[in-house]
């Protein structure tokens, strides 16, 4: 199926083009966080992907018009191909290239090999789960502060600061840190900071070590905004933060979901519509036989499907028939929906958040919150 073919029969379908493949070249880990979906380091998922078969994905993906690529794991720096890979991957037109990593495994020898590549679309996305090596360690295991750190400092040296994002992953212990995280990017140089709340799937529905935030945390951090014109100042340069972005207007949701535009491919070679979105019944698998256009003609009739139920959740999700947001929400993210409690027609994890930040909204309306568009 040629690339027009392919643009097509997803055209008649409703569905959007894919966008950015997030690929994961591994399963293997150097760490064993407890918040991981996909449990990344265990046995049974540890094995890396050749090499020459995720450049031959990486180039089709090319080829059908993908506008970027997410390298992933596991830990992609554990897989010994993984430079080679962004090498070739920053080679083939994409608009964007994100290397997801911890940053423990960066060595000099890497960062001078990223800083040759001179490719602007490039983004280092580093974990950094809080500001105190305790906050960090907590879910991640001793000494991944101070090597994340590293790693970060190494960039920074060869001048690759603005190319480092910073993820947080929001969490009842670390949630307070997030302007100091702000802070501390802006005196690094670094290039942003976003965050997304955590889901109680894989790892994360099995320990009692990290919990999601309390609403009341997030109306804290609302409440900061407001009064604190420094990390107002450095969330607008740096930030983003969903709750923010909701009191400040954005909607949670724009007709109905995008999945396919984000597609997920595993290292055992099965394609999901979505990174957020791991439902087997609508994946496609064997793809590293396949290639990519064929999995993804393959997907087309079930992603349709997922289609019409995505558009379908506002009126079939009880906590949605009474919500004055329910047009701009439509029950939050279908995949999060999915993660947390195994139901596509279920409101997703973080409803009683937005329900809150919308009582707040509408009891303590602050115009500063509209200053930068959504």
């Amino acid at each position: 199926m040629t690339p027009s073919e392919l643009a097509h029969k997803l055209d008649l379908a409703g569905l959007h083009p894919p966008g950015i493949l997030t690929l994961s070249i591994t399963g293997a880990c150097n760490l064993a966080c407890c918040h991981c979906w996909v449990k990344a380091g265990e046995t049974s998922s540890a094995s890396h992907v050749p090499a020459e078969t995720v450049l031959r994905l990486v180039e089709e993906f090319a080829a059908i018009g993908g506008d970027g690529i997410r390298i992933t794991g596991g830990e992609p720096l554990s897989n010994p191909d993984w430079l080679n890979i962004l090498q070739r991957a920053c080679s083939l037109g994409f608009t964007t290239v994100i290397l997801q990593t911890n940053a423990m495994l960066l060595k000099d020898t890497h960062v001078a090999a990223l800083r040759e590549l001179d490719f602007p679309g490039l983004t280092i996305q580093i974990s950094l789960d809080g500001v105190l090596p305790r906050t960090h360690d907590l879910v991640r295991g001793e000494g991944a502060f101070s090597g994340a750190l590293r790693g970060i400092e190494l960039l920074s040296q060869v001048g690759l600061a603005p190319r480092i994002a910073i993820f947080l992953t929001e969490m009842r212990h670390n949630l307070d840190e997030i302007p100091e995280l702000l802070d501390f990017a802006d005196r690094m140089g670094l290039g942003s900071v976003s965050t997304g709340s955590m889901v109680l799937c894989g790892r994360a529905s099995e320990t009692s070590l990290v919990a999601p935030p309390r609403a009341e945390q997030y109306l804290s951090l609302l409440e900061r905004y407001d009064h604190d014109a420094r990390f107002r100042e450095q969330y607008e340069k740096l930030g983003t933060v969903a709750a923010l972005e909701w009191r400040k207007g954005d909607a949670v949701c724009r007709e109905c979901c995008t999945f396919i535009e984000n597609p997920y491919l595993t290292p055992t070679g099965r394609l999901y519509p979505c990174l957020m979105c791991h439902t087997d019944e609508y994946s496609v698998t064997g793809v590293f036989e396949k290639g990519l256009g064929a999995a993804f003609a393959e997907g087309v009739p079930l992603w349709s499907s997922l289609h019409r139920i995505s558009r379908n959740r506002p009126d079939e999700i009880p906590e949605c028939q009474d919500c004055s947001e329910k047009a701009s929400c439509a029950g939050g993210c279908m995949g999060r929906a999915w993660g947390s409690c195994g139901n596509l027609l279920a409101a997703d994890d973080r409803c009683q958040v937005r329900r809150a930040i919308e009582e707040a909204k509408t009891t303590t309306p602050n115009p500063s919150l509209s200053r930068r568009g959504a």
